[in-house]
């Protein structure tokens, strides 16, 4: 324990060094940017500058890529309360209250009060990512052969059994990226397959062109064949972005529910912070004083919301870096950077990498203090940056995505399979499959396929291996649970479909109180 102490100070020590700290404060500010212009999102912002950390000590890539992550998700509340466009998903419930803010001439204290919950959402989350993390990594310490094999196997089911409306859907997006993952050499064997005389092929497809192709180019394709979209104006505001003191004591028990919610949300592999909004804000109204001002204006409302989606991001990378099983997508793309970076997700992390993950969880930390800082002084200016048009956001993704394909190896070839994940991606989103299920089979099928032939060859074909342990009972069990996981899921969708028709409802409502102010 002792031990674990100093490995926390230390971390702290590294975090809080110059070059860190310029790290986090210019990939908060990216992650802000990107989080607030309407199309984009944290996932595709990640992949985006993912190849950017290749140069970089592991710990510094990791801090860039945590700071674009929580940056991006308190963006999206930025447009959602002044343009009433949700930048992310995971902001769509702010939408709710922020705007209505606005209207009244309290945009300023709707942003500050999503910036400071936002904060206090992901600082505490950086409690049970402490707390919960190094324990998890130890019982990960007992894992053979057949528990990886089980281990990769629930990553699956989970993700593409949650993340889609069709359990059909995501099972065969996983399955299709398991066929993509054997692609390159035989780990066992080292035979070609499915090379077809491209030596580029040998260790596989890269999993960041991969990254880039199906989160990124995707979404400028689908960007691409829409009306170019102007947004709105967004709203000017002159009052100050502070909170009293009696506003911050009264969204306090908000925060702590909401906190909560994203935890245990964040934990749960493939829910994501677009539910847990949605959850943040119903629990807020549930136990409100004031109820009826929800819908017209509650600093709660906001608070619950953001709190939560921002919550999510500690609680999500619980299970990322200590199982190797992501929390929703933004996470899958974390963990393809941790492997780019020579990192494998499991135990090593908390032992022989575990100076490099300390220095990551203090620069987390300090990521929620510039976050907030920057929300606060720098609102207005992002504000502006909401109202670009897709007339230049396309091309600026389409520009982004070359370039970073072609700095991985240098190579025209990766700026190829990229373009080809590009056109899966979009017709994967066509289709309703799950983009994200791709990307966590291609990292997980080596392992799992490795775990499985290794059991067989230790017990000679003896299938019985794959059940010797308690570990992999459980494993087993949490494979069949997730697989019905998605009927509980679809509880959680009902409260959120019935938040969205209320959010069009009042949309009605604001775009009619809109006209009299202008008429006014």
């Amino acid at each position: 324990m002792e031990n674990q102490y100093a490995l926390m100070a230390m971390g702290f020590v590294n975090a809080l060094s110059p070059m860190s700290i310029v790290i986090m404060i210019a990939s908060v500010t990216m992650g802000i940017i990107i989080g607030c212009m309407p199309g984009l999102s944290a996932a595709m912002g990640v992949a985006l500058l993912l190849p950017l950390t290749f140069g970089m000590e592991p710990s510094a890539g990791l801090i860039m890529l945590g700071g674009i992550y929580c940056g991006a998700i308190f963006g999206g509340s930025i447009s959602a309360i002044l343009i009433h466009t949700p930048g992310t998903p995971a902001s769509a419930a702010t939408a709710l209250d922020g705007y209505a803010m606005t209207l009244k001439g309290k945009a300023g204290k709707a942003l500050a009060t999503a910036c400071i919950a936002s904060f206090w959402g992901g600082l505490l989350s950086c409690i049970s990512l402490y707390f919960f993390a190094p324990p998890l990594a130890k019982l990960a310490m007992e894992f053979g052969s057949p528990e990886y094999f089980w281990l990769s196997l629930f990553g699956l089911t989970i993700i593409a059994g949650i993340n889609t409306d069709s359990m059909i859907l995501g099972l065969m997006s996983g399955a299709f990226g398991l066929v993509l993952s054997t692609i390159g050499m035989d780990p066992m064997q080292g035979v070609e397959r499915f090379m077809f005389g491209q030596d580029s092929l040998y260790n596989g497809i890269n999993i960041t062109c991969a990254l880039i192709g199906l989160f990124s180019m995707s979404q400028a394709f689908i960007l691409a064949e829409k009306a170019i979209v102007k947004r709105a104006k967004a709203a000017k505001f002159s009052d100050r972005i502070m909170l009293s003191l009696q506003e911050m004591k009264r969204i306090t028990p908000t925060v702590l529910r909401s906190w909560i919610i994203g935890n245990i949300i964040g934990i749960l592999p493939g829910a994501g912070a677009s539910i847990a909004c949605f959850l943040g804000y119903n629990e807020a109204k549930r136990f409100s004083k004031h109820p009826e001002e929800f819908g017209h204006g509650s600093i709660e409302g906001v608070a619950g919301s953001e709190a939560a989606n921002n919550a999510v991001t500690g609680g999500s990378l619980i299970p990322t870096l200590t199982l190797g099983i992501p929390g929703e997508s933004v996470t899958a793309v974390l963990m393809g950077g941790l492997i780019i970076h020579g990192l494998q997700p499991g135990p090593e992390l908390f032992t022989k990498y575990a100076p490099m993950t300390y220095t990551f969880f203090g620069g987390f930390v300090v990521i929620q203090f510039f976050m907030l800082i920057i929300g606060l002084i720098g609102c207005r200016l992002f504000a502006k940056i909401a109202r670009v048009s897709d007339a230049i956001l396309i091309p600026s993704i389409f520009v982004l995505c070359v370039v970073g394909s072609f700095a991985i190896n240098n190579s025209a070839f990766d700026v190829k399979v990229m373009f080809v994940f590009g056109i899966i991606g979009y017709l994967m989103r066509k289709c309703n499959m799950n983009t994200a299920a791709v990307v966590l089979a291609l990292i997980l099928g080596p392992l799992g396929e490795k775990g499985l032939r290794r059991s067989l060859s230790l017990s000679g074909g003896d299938t019985s291996i794959l059940l010797s342990t308690n570990i992999c009972k459980i494993l087993l069990a949490l494979c069949l649970l997730s697989l019905l996981s998605p009927f509980v899921m679809k509880f959680f969708k009902k409260e959120k479909k019935a938040d969205e028709a209320v959010l069009a409802e009042e949309d009605k409502e604001i775009d009619e109180a809109s006209k009299k102010n202008e008429m006014k």
